[in-house]
């Protein structure tokens, strides 16, 4: 009778072959990442990262407000005065503008991410001054940090989520981009603003909690979108440096300029409310409640981030008409709010919800003028001159109405004075926009009848 053969360790009765072993710990964890994160380059991968550069914008535009409830602690803490604080304010926008004109177009020549990392670690380096120099240069500085990393953020962010959205769903059209871009970053302003206010009121050490927050949002931000898909490889060979350009279009200078100043005054009037809010309801409104200073500016911003919205199919002349109409009730209803007998708190915010929904609806129509008249070889370096328009309108006005309120003029007789301002700055860009926006709406009709 035959032997029946030995089954040697490792093997089965039907093979000779080694028995395969498991994958490891690592190996598990690699095939499960993998199977969660897209494919490298992949139009998911674009997707993703889509969402990625939108939560880096949301955080950044929202960390640049979360101090704007705070200034009354900041100013019981240090004993500075009203126009120290617009000073303050003032440095956050020196930072924008001298990042938006020396860095803004050097995402064009060494890609978005290479830009938007360290846009997102200006705001972590801010938020670490924040935490830790607790003086008044700290708060200068800090603000100066902020100011620089919206600079970058700006056209480097609105660029690259146009491009990761062409990427991800190449047959739409850029619309979502456009939406998403003008949502996250004025809507930021407003959630910034509202997170600090709630934390303060209700939070133990307002002055901590809210930019440790953000602090670690920035971080996983920074982290996210260093794992993102860069859409624009480094120009070869490199440029020789230069400041970013402004390019006026000749042919219809007279619209750039009225579109310019539109982008002055709206920023101007948000930013009065960034950066005197507080002080009006304190003095003049009686209510000091730092969750109501966020509320406030939450209801400016977020008033604008609606009228884009709901705007979106309209056509220029009836954009332009709604928003300054709208803008100069606004601004009507705050001035009338402070000046009552009995100072209305509610006509106050519904002012101000107004006054940014009319901002909002100007903004874009300038943003839009701008794009129709400029050539389109020349388009970026024009919104340029715009974009620098709007940011210096974020600090002169608020200076100037600091310094009033220094030399003991009354914060209501500030406001009158600056809503006239105003008001007379949108009746002088009135007449220009809406005139071009007639001759845009005639050119297309007369093409047709030829």
């Amino acid at each position: 009778m035959a032997a029946i053969p030995r089954r040697r360790p490792g093997t089965s009765g039907s093979s000779n072959r080694p028995r395969q072993r498991p994958p490891g710990g690592r190996a598990r964890i690699a095939n499960a990442v993998s199977a969660v994160l897209p494919e490298r380059g992949s139009a998911r991968h674009h997707g993703v990262g889509f969402w990625v550069v939108a939560f880096t914008f949301l955080t950044l535009a929202a960390f640049s407000t979360v101090p704007s409830p705070l200034y009354a602690l900041y100013q019981a803490r240090d004993g500075f005065s009203e126009f120290m604080l617009t000073v303050v304010y003032a440095a956050y926008a020196i930072g924008v503008i001298g990042a938006l004109a020396l860095a803004g177009h050097l995402s064009d020549w060494y890609g978005r991410k290479r830009l938007l990392i360290p846009a997102a670690a200006f705001t972590v380096g801010s938020a670490i001054v924040f935490l830790t120099w607790n003086a008044v240069p700290g708060l200068l500085v800090a603000r100066v940090l902020t100011g620089v990393s919206i600079g970058l953020t700006q056209s480097t962010a609105t660029a690259y989520l146009a491009e990761l959205h062409a990427r991800h769903r190449p047959q739409e059209s850029g619309a979502r981009a456009q939406v998403t871009a003008t949502t996250v970053n004025m809507g930021g302003l407003g959630v910034g603003a509202l997170i600090a206010g709630l934390f303060a009121q209700w939070v133990g050490d307002p002055l901590t909690i809210p930019y440790v927050v953000f602090l670690v949002a920035a971080c996983l931000a920074l982290v996210a979108v260093a794992l993102s898909p860069e859409t624009r490889e480094p120009v070869a060979p490199r440029p020789r440096y230069r400041p970013q350009r402004v390019s006026l279009p000749a042919a219809a200078s007279g619209q750039y300029y009225a579109a310019a100043l539109s982008a002055f005054i709206v920023f101007a009037a948000m930013g009065l409310f960034a950066g005197l809010a507080g002080i009006f309801l304190v003095v003049s409104l009686d209510h000091p409640s730092h969750a109501l200073a966020g509320a406030t500016l939450f209801a400016v911003f977020g008033a604008g981030v609606i009228a884009q919205l709901v705007t979106m199919g309209w056509p220029l002349r009836r954009l332009l008409t709604a928003g300054m109409a709208a803008m100069v009730v606004g601004l009507a209803a705050v001035v009338t709010a402070v000046w009552l007998s009995a100072p209305s708190l509610a006509l106050f915010i519904i002012g101000g919800g107004i006054t940014g929904a009319g901002g909002g609806a100007i903004f874009k129509g300038a943003v839009g003028t701008v794009i129709s008249i400029s050539p389109t070889d020349t388009r970026a370096e024009a919104l340029a001159g715009t974009y620098l328009a709007a940011f210096v309108g974020l600090s002169v006005p608020i200076v100037g109405a600091g310094v009033a309120l220094a030399e003991g003029v009354s914060p209501r007789v500030t406001l009158l004075a600056f809503a006239i301002a105003v008001a007379i700055g949108i009746v002088a860009s009135a007449i220009k926009l809406l005139g071009g926006a007639r001759r845009q709406v005639a050119r297309p009709a007369l093409a047709k009848e030829r």
